[in-house]
């Protein structure tokens, strides 16, 4: 085998460039196996270096069915690499690996890909070639009994990958086609409106109490009395809860009314949201 054949063997089996190649074979006096070595310890030090810039750009995966639907954040550093070809299959198929191991991050850097390798050593092999960093961000699986899961992709990259998705699960026994209208269109207002949980009664403590904090601090500034403080932050807490609750939001498609008189109009007196997971690349 010529030098050039062996230099294409080896970028066919490590998507090396063609410097690094030839470069590796000379190290290893035309070794194929030990060049392929040389290239892999060649990249882990160049992942190693990359690592600690900032990843705020990338790609979400959607993978799954209406029973059981993951997400799955893969991150990179420029929106350029984010519509690079060889990244978005990596993504495609990180994304039906990650459904398939219910968003275990751990289970998924040691899955096998198509290629025999598992996740976390692609991923060098990814930083090395393409030359960013790239990092497994924040998962997500969303399965429940007696219930259907809808989602929604905002900006579109290809298929299933994009810059924003939803998930949605509502349980209900009715089979109906209005229960499937809303499901979608709960989705596109969770992507509108970023609830941070379905009844106020679950924000988070941690939440209510930042928010608290700089309610407090607002009104200090203002010099009010300490009665009409009280009354006022109540109030402005209240409003919070009512604001960033999916039941109580006002419903994007007819903001006159909120999301909870719109699944009473629908009749359904079983029909319940169970959860929802909202998505954003940057956020």
């Amino acid at each position: 085998m010529g030098d050039l054949d062996k230099i294409k063997q080896l970028r066919k089996s490590t998507g090396a460039g063609f410097k690094d190649c030839s470069a590796a074979l000379s190290e290893s006096n035309n070794d194929i196996e030990k060049a392929i070595e040389i290239l892999r310890v060649k990249g882990i030090s160049k992942a190693s270096k990359k690592m600690s810039r900032d990843a705020k750009e990338g790609l979400i995966a959607l993978s799954g069915n209406e029973n059981k639907t993951s997400v799955l954040e893969v991150n990179c550093e420029t929106d350029f690499v984010a519509k690079n070809e060889d990244f978005i299959n990596f993504v495609k198929e990180l994304s039906d690996l990650n459904n398939h191991v219910n968003s275990d991050l751990e289970s998924l850097n040691k899955s096998i890909m198509k290629n025999k390798k598992s996740v976390s050593e692609n991923l060098v092999s990814m930083i090395a070639k393409i030359g960013e960093k790239i990092t497994l961000g924040r998962a997500k699986t969303l399965k429940y009994e007696n219930s259907k899961n809808y989602y929604y992709l905002h900006s579109v990259v290809k298929d299933n990958l994009s810059k924003l998705a939803v998930i949605s699960t509502i349980g209900t026994n009715e089979k109906v086609e209005k229960v499937d209208i809303f499901g979608k269109q709960l989705t596109m207002h969770i992507a509108a409106s970023n609830p941070i949980s379905v009844e106020p009664e679950g924000i988070k403590k941690e939440i209510l109490d930042k928010e608290q904090e700089l309610i407090t601090e607002e009104l200090k500034v203002s010099g009010k009395p300490e009665d009409i403080a009280k009354k006022i932050s109540s109030g402005k807490i209240n409003k919070f809860k009512e604001e960033n609750s999916l039941m109580t939001q006002q419903w994007v498609m007819e903001p006159k009314k909120k999301v909870k008189e719109i699944i009473n109009e629908l009749g359904i007196k079983d029909l319940k949201i169970i959860d929802f997971y909202r998505i954003k690349i940057g956020d």
